[in-house]
């Protein structure tokens, strides 16, 4: 590569983002003369910093809240982004900007990584209605998993959700959790309920069978307790890190040319940087 390549993060607030400490540590390993940085960018200026993306030295971009959604409409989306109703990956081919939604293959490769063979189950649970669900919900649907139950404290979003994707996808009122646990051979949790700072999430892992795999997207803390409950029935995990990890290695190859690995020594990195926060 003659010419050095950037790219940035469009967030706000921003700062807290350790996707730079990720997409560094690939450019060291590979060799790869770029950068990547953070430009913290107001709701009301976003469509400017869009249009105006190449000007600012960088090759493509990571889009976090809350410009997901307002990106599709500023980019031309590819399919995925367009199931999902929001964009958080942004590249150029030729002139044209185009995005994707990485969070739906972070979240499958993640539990590929974490968790072999957990695709031969039929029925899986995810909590929450959020934009992370609709990637969540994709992904389980691509990769072939007949039932989706979706549950929601606000049940319509759950139900506005199944109707987008499909027969697949069953809404659920919260209150049914009790009924559906057992017979879920994977529960994701894509609230912020177990977060730092957030109330916990109030569910029995007790009532999962004994082979059910358990996800969760939060990663501060890293072990949530609903990870810590499921690790001592001796279910199988796939923790929020992960997922980080995985969803940013398609964005690094379409902007530097080169696939990167989510390796141990990287996840040790950020494991400490987010200990030590």
């Amino acid at each position: 590569m003659t010419k050095s390549r950037a790219a940035c993060l469009s967030g706000w607030p921003a700062a807290h983002s350790r996707s730079p400490l990720i997409h560094h540590y690939w450019l060291r390993q590979l060799g790869i003369e770029g950068g990547y940085k953070i430009e913290a960018v107001p709701p009301e200026g976003f469509a400017e910093f869009v249009q105006r993306l190449s000007t600012h030295g960088v090759v493509g971009a990571n889009v976090t809240i809350p410009h997901k959604v307002r990106a599709l409409a500023l980019t031309t989306p590819d399919a995925r982004a367009r199931a999902v109703g929001a964009a958080n990956t942004l590249w150029y081919e030729g002139s044209e900007l185009r995005s994707t939604n990485t969070d739906i293959e972070g979240f499958i490769n993640n539990l590929d990584a974490s968790a072999k063979g957990w695709d031969n189950i039929d029925d899986a649970l995810v909590l929450g209605a959020g934009g992370s669900s609709r990637a969540v919900v994709y992904g389980l649907i691509e990769r072939g998993i007949k039932r989706v139950h979706l549950v929601n404290r606000t049940i319509e979003r759950a139900r506005a959700l199944a109707d987008q994707f499909g027969p697949a996808v069953h809404s659920a009122a919260w209150e049914k959790l009790g009924e559906l646990l057992p017979h879920a051979g994977l529960l994701v949790n894509t609230t912020s309920l177990g977060m730092h700072g957030q109330p916990a999430l109030d569910l029995d892992v007790g009532l999962l069978p004994p082979n059910a795999i358990v996800a969760d997207l939060v990663y501060v803390p890293l072990e949530t307790e609903l990870l810590k409950a499921a690790r001592a029935r001796g279910l199988k995990t796939a923790d929020g890190l992960g997922m980080l990890l995985h969803q940013a290695v398609r964005g690094f190859e379409l902007w530097f040319g080169q696939r990167p690995e989510v390796t141990p020594e990287l996840r040790t990195l950020v494991e400490a940087d987010l200990r030590g926060a």
